[in-house]
């Protein structure tokens, strides 16, 4: 028996472009500009002309970006009331015309009428009924946040609508602005968009909608008055935006690339874990960042499982994206075909195994059939390179261990699946899988309540979830920093005698818990307040920043360590400081002449306890998807951390960075301040009798500029924190980091008050010190 022919009728959808004569202008201040200068927008299944879209010029951006700006304090004052009810319109819209949103889509993308109308259109409304609900409770769940103001928003091609809700949702309901750039093959639903914007009652210059090639996102991400910008796209462009936006000050989103794991035990029930399959890297063609393009199947049923699989890609069906019978619809453009038949090909050079079912293609448009690759090592192109198509790469292993070594092989992490029929095997497993979302017994679940995004390569940011809305946040403290560095009130400086830290008066750098000499051979001479000399410190150079970073990665139990254990280092590491305040407040008074020294150490004091007690009180969210099952937020560390600290309250500052970093389980390699570095060089007696773990924390001293640079640029680095008031240093950061597309924090040229809570401590702090893991767990099915 087969499927009949189901066609969809496109009449609604072919009216709607012809209301619109085919030619679309850009959608700017709630008004409709002339279609001028226009492209083609073109339905892959067939080749055939759908519309003309307007490419926007740099003078369109500025005039979204100029209505955004007038439109954002209206909209921000509105409440969480008022934006909730239009949010609530916006939804409610969506759902009324989903089936010509759904058609429309599958005209423009080439994916499959099933998937538009199944999955696409009730997500997207999802996301516009669940951030209502954000915005209604914002003043209540976020109440030290304020919007960051106007959002620039870039996506993709593969979910043209679904990556729109999910954007714009958040960015509104935190009371943003926008000016969003959809995807240049596939605009025409964001088109559609703004007209339901208009009938939901959206302000004018709220939302803007500008078409067109990368130029107009360039525009975007370059213009000085774009406030947050979030991207989804390739990595290599991910890279660009890091790189062109460092040091302006734009918070920055990045939703990049993956090569994600499918992993299966041979306790899984197999052909369960074959139907995911299909939904993991069949679905959307292939066309998804967190496909499990990777299938790693336990040895012993390799063979089973992969004929299991050859079984079942016979059986899909390849054909007209708007047959509702269809499972792989057409590639979304013939470019796309020809990158995946070149990476197809030099797996076959390598003298991998290509299979293909025996069936045949549309002649006409762009189309791809579904593709097993085995024989492939784990270096070969293919196993490595993201595809963004109907291509599944196979490989076998044997423990549990080798498979999440396997996993892990890779520079993205995005995503990973998980098939065991045994819950304590694939729950010991999921974390240290290194992804932003893994998925137990499923596959490709997303739900707005439950956040999305990557590790390492695939970016940083999320969206969905009470993290994604700290995305379009800002903490308020953040506009009351002072504007440059703040200086201590100077008091008489009085010689220091009797000095327990003076020996032989040469500071040595802090490496895998042992005081270490600086590989330069050199050391640069510290002096007081006064002008005198107190001490030696050695300079710390790219060597030594490679020695710290592997001591950091060697104390990997640091991370693994219950949360209470580090409590107890933390408070540890307080009262052994306590019990030589009066040493360490004489240092702090020498090296910097500060009036009230002894103010410092007490609050460094306290900011361990605080710290401290942070540790196992941040805890991670249960949610509850549609889905049978729950989703676990789990806060995870970001890994290894290298802080340059800030020159003035070089012990308070210091600890400030350092700790809460630790209290999260990260390892630390920190650049204490370059002025004055002996208050922390002091530490090192202290945290010898501390219990912490060698290597958890690392201390170089020496250049800021050079070791900041060297961390940066290190690709065993996994975020680089940077506060000691440099603009130009903290631009370099960022831009550096561009190359691992590691996470950032920097201070700009501004200071922070170290003594006030309000900008040193808080969520605001944890929200930098964790990255969280997603991992969905469905039960009784």
């Amino acid at each position: 028996m087969d499927y009949g022919p189901a066609p969809e009728s496109t009449k609604e959808a072919n009216a709607w472009l012809d209301q619109h004569g085919r030619r679309f202008g850009l959608f700017i201040d709630n008004a409709w500009t002339e279609a001028a200068d226009t492209f083609p927008s073109f339905n892959p299944a067939d080749g055939s002309e759908l519309a003309q879209v307007t490419q926007a010029t740099s003078d369109d951006v500025e005039r979204a970006v100029a209505a955004a700006r007038r439109a954002q304090p209206g909209w921000a004052a509105m409440g969480g009331n008022g934006r909730a009810k239009i949010l609530y319109a916006i939804a409610r819209l969506l759902q009324k015309h989903s089936r010509l949103f759904a058609v429309l889509e599958t005209l423009d993308n080439g994916k499959t009428i099933r998937e538009t109308r199944d999955a696409d259109l009730p997500l997207a409304s999802r996301h516009f009924y669940h951030h209502a609900g954000w915005a209604r409770l914002q003043y209540e769940e976020f109440a030290d946040y304020r919007a960051v103001g106007v959002v620039g928003q870039i996506v993709p091609w593969n979910f043209p609508l679904l990556m729109l809700a999910w954007k714009i949702a958040p960015a509104l309901a935190a009371g943003n602005t926008i000016v969003f750039k959809p995807a240049e093959f596939t605009s025409l639903t964001a088109l559609l968009f703004a007209e339901i914007c208009k009938q939901a009652g959206v302000p004018p210059g709220v939302v803007n909608v500008v078409t067109g090639d990368g130029r107009v996102g360039e525009a975007i991400v370059n213009h000085p008055g774009i406030d947050k910008l979030a991207f989804t796209g390739s990595t290599e462009v991910g890279r660009i935006i890091r790189k062109a936006t460092a040091g302006s000050g734009k918070k920055l989103s990045l939703e990049l690339g993956g090569k994600s794991p499918f992993i299966v035990f041979d306790n899984a029930d197999l052909d369960a874990a074959v139907e995911g399959l299909v939904d993991s890297i069949w679905f959307n063609q292939g066309q998804v960042c967190c496909a499990g393009s990777r299938l790693l199947v336990q040895e012993s049923v390799y063979e089973r499982f992969i004929d299991k699989v050859k079984a079942r890609m016979q059986n899909l069906r390849v054909g007209s994206p708007l047959d509702k019978s269809n499972d792989i619809g057409a590639l979304v453009d013939p470019v796309q075909q020809q990158r995946i038949h070149g990476l197809v090909e030099s797996a076959r050079a390598e003298g991998c195994e290509v299979w293909q079912p025996a069936c045949e293609a549309p002649t006409a448009g762009s189309w791809y059939l579904p593709t097993l690759i085995t024989g492939a090592s784990t270096t070969a192109t293919v196993s490595q390179t993201e595809i963004f198509g109907p291509v599944l790469v196979a490989m076998s292993f044997r423990t549990p261990g080798e498979a999440v070594q396997l996993a892990n092989n890779t520079v993205y992490g995005l995503a990973a699946c998980v098939w065991s029929e045994s819950i304590s095997l694939a729950l010991d497993v999921a974390p240290q899988l290194k992804a932003g979302v893994v998925w137990i017994n499923t596959a490709n679940q997303f739900d707005a309540a439950c956040g999305f995004g990557g590790y390492k390569e695939s970016g940083f940011g999320r969206e969905g979830g009470k993290e994604g809305m700290y995305e379009y946040l800002t903490p308020v403290a953040e506009d009351t920093r002072p504007a440059a560095p703040m200086v201590a009130d100077k008091g008489k400086v009085k010689p220091i005698e009797d000095n327990p830290f003076e020996i032989d008066r040469t500071a040595k750098l802090y490496i895998g818990g042992k005081q270490a000499r600086p590989d330069s051979g050199y050391s640069r001479a510290i002096m007081g307040a006064n002008g005198e000399f107190l001490a030696d410190v050695g300079e710390g150079n790219r060597k030594d920043i490679r020695n710290a970073v592997e001591a950091a990665h060697k104390a990997s139990g640091w991370a693994k360590a219950t949360a209470h254990l580090r409590a107890q280092v933390l408070y540890y590491i307080a009262e052994n400081l306590a019990a030589r305040g009066a040493e360490f407040t004489a240092r702090i008074a020498a090296q910097t002449g500060a009036k009230n020294a002894e103010r410092e150490v007490q609050a460094s004091i306290e900011r361990l306890f605080y710290w401290a007690a942070w540790a196992d009180k941040y805890d991670g969210l249960a949610h509850q998807p549609p889905m049978h099952g729950i989703t676990v937020a789990l806060n995870e560390p970001v890994g290894v951390i290298g802080i340059i600290c800030p020159n003035e309250n070089p012990l308070l500052g210091f600890i400030s960075l350092v700790a809460p970093a630790l209290a999260m389980g990260n390892r630390v390699v920190a650049v204490p301040s370059q002025v004055a570095p002996l208050s922390a060089t002091d530490l090192y007696q202290v945290l010898d009798t501390s219990d912490l773990p060698g290597g958890a924390l690392n201390i170089v001293t020496g250049s800021a500029d050079e070791l900041a640079r060297t961390l940066a640029s290190h690709f065993d680095v996994d975020a680089v924190w940077r506060h000691d008031g440099s603009a130009e240093g903290c631009a370099e950061v960022e831009r550096l980091s561009a190359e691992s597309l590691k996470r950032t924090w920097t201070g700009g040229g501004k200071g922070r008050d170290w003594f006030n809570a309000q900008q040193a401590c808080g969520r605001a702090v944890l929200y930098h010190a964790t990255q969280v893991k997603n991992v969905w767990i469905p039960y009784g099915v």
